[in-house]
């Protein structure tokens, strides 16, 4: 019996249920397009006495967040690349591009509310006159969001970000639809849901690793680097993954994509065996691939990475949709970082280093206070 079918085990070394959380993914996005369908917005805004704020079909979109709270943003670029009419950027700054005016909607995505990245964004947001929808479960950015009366979805509370992701994901979607940037199919949305229900009954806990495929990609990533290998519509999805192995399993990772590791990535292979031996590539595949990535993924996993890597292993996408296949490789690979740290005996709940980082910034700096005096400058 391999020791990650031993539910005993598991239940020990994952104090704070992570893997009850992973199971109910699927149920957490039918609750997530709920509160997206709830949300109100508005025709017009009055922010103190000279800002104004007018609701319409943007000219682009941006969407403000860090860490977990911004991969919702870049699946959403990826899976709506072939058919939104405008461009979608996700931010991980502190101001907005210069573009950034009252043609845009801007998303502030935190799941803590207290992201001061976010948090700065949403205030340069509002000098601009962008178009603003908050999304988060509680923080400054919800103060934020009720003083300026500006639509905000509120999630569930106590969850950790990299886990809130159907929250961080599905309500920006109904705003997209409300404000008719698009018209998601929701036949779609349901094929991605019953998906994740499929994949749920085959990757949680009870289902024995022989027929587990979360549990066998953990095992052959254990004692390796993982780099994970996307394209198109799974870029965001390689990052999100690569996020998962940092933040769960407490490892180093990375992830790129293709063609563009073509160009570059591809001559790091070159180097020593005792090196490149250490990792392990994990490379998206998709049955619908185009014939150009297809040929590319093939002639760069025969030329170089069998040959130099520790480990090559592919994960297929399941389903007919985009939305289906790009969930369905997701959650296998947010199961697998789990189990993996189940392997190396780690609580995949706490990220200490994160928490400490912020503790120490927050002595060095009093960006919060200074925004919201910038915010009060507006409102009085």
């Amino acid at each position: 019996m391999s020791e990650l079918d031993d539910l005993l085990r598991i239940k020990r070394i994952d104090r704070s249920g992570i893997c009850g959380v992973q199971e109910r993914f699927p149920e957490s996005c039918e609750d997530a397009v709920e509160r997206g369908k709830g949300l109100k917005i508005p025709r017009k805004l009055k922010i103190g006495e000279k800002l104004e704020i007018h609701y319409g079909k943007p000219d682009n979109i941006v969407v403000g967040g860090m860490g977990g709270s911004a991969i919702g943003g870049a699946v959403l670029k990826d899976w709506l690349r072939d058919v939104a009419p405008i461009p979608i950027e996700v931010c991980r700054e502190y101001e907005l591009p210069a573009y950034a005016d009252e043609k845009t909607l801007f998303f502030a995505v935190s799941y803590s509310g207290d992201t001061e990245e976010t948090i700065s964004g949403l205030v340069d947001a509002v000098e601009r006159g962008c178009m603003l929808v908050a999304v988060s479960s509680n923080g400054v950015l919800q103060e934020f969001s009720e003083r300026l009366r500006i639509p905000f979805v509120k999630l569930p509370e106590k969850i950790q970000p990299r886990f809130a992701f159907p929250y961080l994901f599905f309500p920006l979607l109904m705003v997209l639809k409300k404000l008719g940037v698009v018209e998601p199919e929701w036949e779609e949305v349901e094929e991605a849901i019953e998906i994740l229900r499929e994949i749920r009954n085959e990757v949680k806990p009870e289902s024995p690793t022989s027929r587990n495929l979360s549990k066998q990609l953990a095992l052959d990533v254990k004692g390796s680097v993982p780099i994970i290998y996307g394209f198109g519509i799974y870029g965001g999805v390689a990052q999100r993954i690569k996020t998962q192995f940092n933040e769960n399993s407490k490892i180093p990772s990375k992830c790129e994509a293709f063609p563009e590791l073509n160009h570059n990535e591809i001559v790091g292979w070159t180097g020593p065996d005792r090196l490149t031996k250490h990792f392990t590539v994990i490379l998206i595949r998709d049955k619908q691939e185009k014939s150009e990535i297809k040929a590319r993924i093939e002639v760069t996993k025969k030329l170089v990475l069998e040959k130099k890597a520790g480990k090559v292993i592919e994960i297929y996408a399941r389903g007919k949709s985009k939305l289906a296949r790009a969930l369905s490789v997701m959650y296998v690979g947010d199961f697998a970082s789990v189990y993996l740290a189940i392997l190396y005996g780690v609580d995949p709940s706490p990220i200490d280093v994160i928490t400490r980082m912020k503790v120490e910034l927050k002595k060095r700096t009093d960006i919060i206070e200074r925004l919201r005096n910038r915010l009060n400058s507006h409102l009085t």
